[in-house]
C-alpha cells in the first residue's frame, strides 16, 4: 500500500485501562506506576483475554497449541467485515449464507455490540450459534473475529463457537470495536501480545482500507 494516511487506518481494539470491563470471572485490570529513581514505568497486571484479544487452541483443549505456534501471515491480510446489526440474539446460518464465505478468508462480524459500547458488561451480548460455528469450520477460514468479549453465550452448555473452530486451527479475535466500521473489504492487521502463553493473548489490531 502506498503513501498510507492516517485516514487509511482504523483502530478496532479495545484500550486497556483499570476499570474496563473484563469477562465474569476474568481478572481485573491493575496498573501501578513505579519510580527507579530516574524514570517511571508501570507494573500491570491483567488476563491474556483482556480487551481485543486471540483464542488458540490452548484456550479450550488441554495440551494443544498455544501462542507459539501462530504464524503471523493468518493474522495480516485481506478480511470482510459483515453487518449483523439486525441480529437480535445469536449469528445463525441463515444469517452467514447470503454473504458467500469462501475458503481461507478472514471475517469479521459488527453486531449491535459495538453500537452499545463497552463501557458496561451486557449479559445478553450478541454471540455465535454453534451450528453457524460448524458452518464456518466447514468452510474452512482462517480467522473470525466478533466485537463481543467471548465469541459464545454467557453460560451455555454449548461450548462449538470455541471448540470447533479451534480445533480445526481457525483464529478467534474476541472484542473487537467496529463501530466505526463499514461493512465491506479491509485489510486485517492482528499483532498479539508475542506471550508464550498456552490459551491466547491481548492483541493491537486495525484495519486498513485498501489492500497492502
Amino acid at each position: 500500500m502506498k503513501n498510507l494516511k492516517i485516514a487509511d487506518i482504523i483502530d478496532i481494539s479495545l484500550p486497556i485501562y483499570p476499570g474496563m470491563i473484563t469477562y465474569p470471572k476474568n481478572p481485573d485490570v491493575a496498573f501501578e506506576r513505579l519510580s527507579t529513581g530516574v524514570s517511571f514505568l508501570s507494573h500491570i497486571s491483567l488476563g491474556t483475554h483482556t480487551g481485543t484479544h486471540m483464542d488458540v487452541p490452548g484456550h479450550v483443549f488441554e495440551g494443544a497449541s498455544g501462542m507459539e505456534d501462530v504464524g503471523l501471515t493468518r493474522l495480516v491480510g485481506p478480511c470482510r467485515v459483515l453487518d449483523m446489526t439486525r441480529v437480535k440474539e445469536c449469528i445463525k446460518v441463515s444469517d452467514l449464507e447470503s454473504h458467500r464465505i469462501r475458503l481461507g478468508e478472514r471475517v469479521l462480524v459488527r453486531t449491535k455490540n459495538s453500537r452499545r459500547g463497552f463501557k458496561e458488561f451486557y449479559p445478553d451480548y450478541i454471540y455465535l450459534d454453534g451450528d453457524a460455528a460448524e458452518y464456518l469450520a466447514k468452510k474452512r477460514i482462517t480467522l473470525f473475529g466478533i466485537d463481543a468479549l467471548s465469541i459464545k453465550k454467557r453460560g451455555s452448555i454449548d461450548q462449538r463457537p470455541h471448540t470447533t473452530l479451534l480445533k480445526k486451527g481457525i483464529i478467534i479475535v474476541e472484542g473487537l470495536d467496529l463501530a466505526r466500521v463499514k461493512p465491506g473489504k479491509y485489510t486485517f492487521v492482528g499483532l498479539p501480545l508475542r506471550l508464550d502463553t498456552p490459551d491466547g493473548a491481548p492483541m493491537r489490531a486495525i484495519l486498513l482500507k485498501g489492500k497492502l
